[in-house]
C-alpha cells in the first residue's frame, strides 16, 4: 500500500467560510494532491480545474495539441512511475486525446485524462460540442465514467486513479460536467489513501506453480529469459540481474523492456523482436535462441513486434510465464502461469531455486559467456563498415555509435516509431540495469517522440533526456518545441532528415515492387524551424559534426535540434529488410 501523505484534502473542508464557498473543482484538484499529483498537462479547460490546482501545490504544463498532452502525461508516467494527468475540452479536444490514450493502454502506463463534458441539463440536446465520450474512450481506456453528483466527485476521483495504477496499469477517463465544477462542494468523505504511483498493489504467484517453475529451470538444459515492459513497471531490476548472476540464466529484453538489464553483463543478449535482420544487436544469438528448451517470459504481452510475428521463439520449448495481467498469459503461448507482480514473483523464483541444485546452470556457464561475448564481437565486426561509415548522406547507425559514448545510467533515451526505434534499440546499450529508453510500441504511433520525451524531462529534470525522430514522426508534433522552451525543457532532440517515410517507403518497394509518391517530403530545415520557436537549432551534413554537436547541445539551457541529413536508402536489420 501506497504511503499516506499529508495531503490537504484530508482535512478538506478545514473551515466553515471554506466549506460554504469551495467548488467541486476544488474537491477534484484537492483530491489530485493527496494522490501525489504536483503536475497536470492542459490548456485552459477545464477551467475551473486549472484556477484550482495552484492552491494545492498543482503545476499546469500547457500543450499545443491534446494529443501531445496525453502523450507527454504518458511519458511522464513512465519515468515518473507516478499516474500522468491531462485535461481537455468536450468534443474535438477530448478526441485528440483518443490516440496517446490507447498507446498507454497497450502499453500499460497510468493516465487520467480529465474531460469536461456538456451542462448536465443539455444533455441529449445538440449541445455545442457534445459527443457520446464514454464510446470513444472505451476502446482506448480501463476505466470510463461520467460523475454527476458532487458527494461522489472524491469517490470518482479514487476510482478512476486507482483503476489506472492497479493490476496492469492503463488509461482511465472521468467525464466532468461544466455545471457540476462550479457547484458548491458536499462535506468530504474524509479519504486519505494516497493511490497515484504505480504498481499500486504488489501481489505474488501461487506458491506451487513457482515451486514448479524452479524445477523446470533447474532441469532446463538451455533456458533463456525475455524481460518485456512489466519489468520496469515492476522495477525488477535486481531481480533480473540475480537470475543472471546466482543461476546464471541468459536473459534478452523486448523494446519496452530494454534497458531492464544492463546489457555489457556477459549473460545480456540485448534486444529482440523483429529487427534481429543484417547488423542487428541479437542476429548472431539465434542460434542459442533457436535452442532454448524452457524460456521464462516476464512481463511481456508477446506483442507481433516483440515476437517477430510469433516467430522468433522455437515452438517446442517450454515456457514459463510471470505477468501481473491473467489474461495475457498463455495468449500466445501456452505457459506455466505466474499470475503476480515481477518483481515479488522473481523474487520468491530465485529463492526457490535456490533450494535446487544449480550445478547444470554453473556447468554450462564458461561456455554460455563464451557464446554470447563471439555473438557480440560478430555483430560489431558485421556493423562496423555502416556504424564507422563517413558516407554523405549519413548513415544513421553512425550517429548511433557516436551518441553511445555518451550514455550513462542515468541517460532517458526516447524514440518516435517507425525506424528509428530499430536503430536505437540495437545501436545504443544500456549502461546499467534500469536504464530507461522509451519507445511507443504499444500501437506505434508517428510523432510520439517529442512529446513522450517532454513527459520524461519534467519527470526527472536532472537526467539527460535524449530523443530520436525520423522527419515523418517529427512532423505530427512540431508545435511542442515551443512547450518545450516555454516550459524551460533542455531536451536534446535529433531528427534523422531523409526526406522520406522510411517504412512505408521501403516496406512498399520489398512487398509491392515499388512506392507511392506520398512516401517523399519536401526539404525542410527543421533546424531553422527550431530556432523560430526560440530554441537551438543545428544542421549536419558531415558525420563527424554530430558528436560535438550533441555534447554541445547537452550542455544547453534550452531544448537544441540536431537535423542531421541521412541515407534514404538506409533500412534497419529487421528481418523483411534482409
Amino acid at each position: 500500500m501506497a504511503p499516506v501523505p499529508e495531503a490537504l484534502s484530508r482535512d478538506f473542508p478545514p473551515s466553515p467560510d471554506r466549506a460554504t464557498n469551495a467548488t467541486t473543482a476544488q474537491v477534484i484538484a484537492a483530491a489530485l494532491q493527496r494522490h501525489g499529483v504536483d503536475m497536470v498537462f492542459g490548456q485552459s479547460i477545464p477551467t475551473q480545474i486549472h484556477l484550482a490546482a495552484p492552491e494545492f501545490g498543482i503545476r499546469q504544463i500547457g500543450y499545443r495539441t491534446e494529443s501531445s498532452g496525453a502523450i507527454m502525461a504518458d511519458g511522464y508516467a513512465r519515468i515518473s512511475h507516478k499516474i500522468g494527468v491531462v485535461t481537455a475540452q468536450n468534443g474535438p479536444a477530448a478526441s485528440l486525446l483518443v490516440p496517446g490514450l490507447a498507446e498507454a493502454l497497450k502499453s500499460s502506463i497510468p493516465v487520467l485524462a480529465l474531460v469536461q463534458d456538456i451542462s448536465r441539463a443539455n444533455t441529449d440536446k445538440n449541445a455545442f460540442q457534445e459527443l457520446d465520450h464514454i464510446e470513444l474512450f472505451r476502446a482506448c481506456s480501463k476505466w470510463v465514467r461520467r460523475v454527476t453528483l458532487a458527494e461522489r466527485v472524491e469517490d470518482y476521483v479514487d476510482m478512476a486513479v486507482a483503476a489506472a495504477t492497479s493490476g496492469r496499469p492503463g488509461p482511465a477517463v472521468l467525464l466532468c460536467p461544466y455545471d457540476l465544477l462550479d457547484e458548491p462542494a458536499s462535506p468530504s468523505t474524509g479519504r486519505v489513501l494516497s493511490l497515484g504511483t504505480y504498481p499500486l498493489d504488489r501481489t505474488l504467484a501461487d506458491p506451487a506453480s513457482v515451486e514448479a517453475a524452479a524445477d523446470l529451470l533447474a532441469a532446463a538444459e538451455r533456458p533463456l529469459v525475455v524481460a518485456g515492459g512489466g519489468a520496469h513497471t515492476a522495477g525488477a531490476y535486481d531481480e533480473l540481474t540475480r537470475l543472471m548472476d546466482e543461476a546464471a540464466l541468459p536473459v534478452a529484453t523486448t523494446q519496452m523492456g530494454k534497458g531492464a538489464v544492463d546489457e555489457a553483463h556477459p549473460l545480456s543478449l540485448g534486444n529482440i523482436g523483429y529487427f534481429m535482420g543484417l547488423r542487428s544487436m541479437t542476429k548472431f544469438h539465434r542460434p542459442l535462441i533457436d535452442a532454448a528448451d524452457v524460456i521464462l517470459l516476464v512481463g511481456s504481452r508477446t506483442d507481433q513486434s516483440a515476437t517477430d510475428s510469433w516467430k522468433v521463439f522455437p515452438r517446442d520449448a517450454r515456457f514459463i510465464h510471470i505477468d501481473v495481467d491473467s489474461q495475457e498469459i498463455g495468449r500466445n503461448y501456452e505457459s506455466l502461469r505466474l499470475v503476480g507482480d515481477a518483481k515479488l514473483t522473481l523474487s520468491a523464483l530465485i529463492d526457490a531455486l535456490g533450494r535446487r541444485d544449480l550445478g547444470r546452470r554453473a556447468a554450462a556457464r564458461d561456455e554460455l559467456e563464451a557464446s554470447i561475448l563471439q555473438a557480440r564481437r560478430d555483430h560489431e565486426q558485421e556493423a562496423e563498415p555502416v556504424c564507422g561509415s563517413n558516407a554523405r548522406p549519413i548513415r544513421p547507425e553512425r550517429l548511433m555509435r557516436d551518441v553511445d559514448t555518451l550514455l550513462t545510467p542515468e541517460t532517458v533515451v526516447v524514440t518516435d516509431a517507425s525506424f528509428v526505434v530499430a536503430w536505437v534499440c540495437n545501436y545504443l546499450h544500456a549502461r546499467g540495469a534500469g536504464a530507461r529508453f522509451l519507445t511507443p510500441r504499444g500501437i506505434a504511433g508517428l510523432g510520439w517522440g517529442l512529446p513522450l520525451a517532454l513527459g520524461a524531462k519534467l519527470a526527472r529534470p536532472e537526467s539527460p533526456v535524449l530523443c530520436f525522430a525520423g522527419d515523418g514522426g517529427f512532423g505530427h508534433s512540431w508545435s511542442e518545441m515551443e512547450t518545450a522552451r516555454r516550459m524551460g525543457l533542455p531536451v536534446v532532440l535529433t531528427v534523422l532528415n531523409n526526406q522520406v517515410l522510411g517504412y512505408q517507403k521501403h516496406y512498399e518497394d520489398v512487398v509491392f515492387g515499388g512506392h507511392s509518391d506520398a512516401c517523399a517530403f519536401a526539404p525542410v530545415d527543421h533546424a531553422a524551424i527550431a530556432r523560430a520557436c526560440g530554441c537551438h537549432g543545428l544542421r549536419i551534413e558531415d558525420p563527424a559534426d554530430y558528436l560535438p554537436a550533441v555534447k554541445e547541445a547537452m550542455a544547453a539551457d534550452r531544448l537544441t535540434l540536431i537535423d542531421v541529413i541521412t541515407d534514404p536508402e538506409a533500412t534497419p536489420p529487421i528481418g523483411l529488410f534482409g
